[in-house]
């Protein structure tokens, strides 16, 4: 079974998250939105298929990141979130809460052995793209 397949996002604490974006845009050439930077891919495996890739910085008194107390969290790109937490609950993996399902995809967070948390996410991507489309959002490429 595939359990990670890629990095689906970055998340950061930020003292104020609009001047780092604002940061990024200017100096290294991000596209922004409201959330952060999407990153637009082609997938390795069907090179056909584009693939998404989150960026976005966090208010610095965000409650999201919690258990963990950790200023950052990765999100990975899983294959079929269902099985890999059925496996992960046998591998006595802490499981944060519950599988989470949206039309761009299902999550759901861990947490690691240093305490970071992780959230997990089974992409729809084109669900994922069609959103940004309709928040007028452009990608990163």
């Amino acid at each position: 079974m595939k359990r990670v397949t890629g990095i689906g996002g970055i998340f950061f604490k930020s003292k104020d998250p609009k001047k780092m974006r604002e940061w990024y845009k200017e100096h290294l050439g991000f596209e922004v939105n409201e959330y952060g930077s999407v990153f637009e891919w082609y997938q390795g495996a069907d090179n056909t298929k584009k693939g998404f890739s989150q960026w976005s910085p966090f208010n610095e008194k965000t409650k999201y990141f919690q258990p963990s107390e950790k200023d950052f969290m990765i999100n990975y790109r899983v294959q079929d979130l269902e099985k890999l937490v059925a496996e992960l609950k046998k591998e006595n993996v802490t499981i944060v809460d519950k599988i989470e399902t949206y039309e761009y995809g299902k999550f759901v967070h861990i947490m690691d052995i240093e305490g970071n948390k992780i959230e997990l996410w089974e992409p729809n991507d084109i669900e994922y793209e069609k959103l940004g489309q309709s928040m007028g959002s452009k990608t990163t490429k």
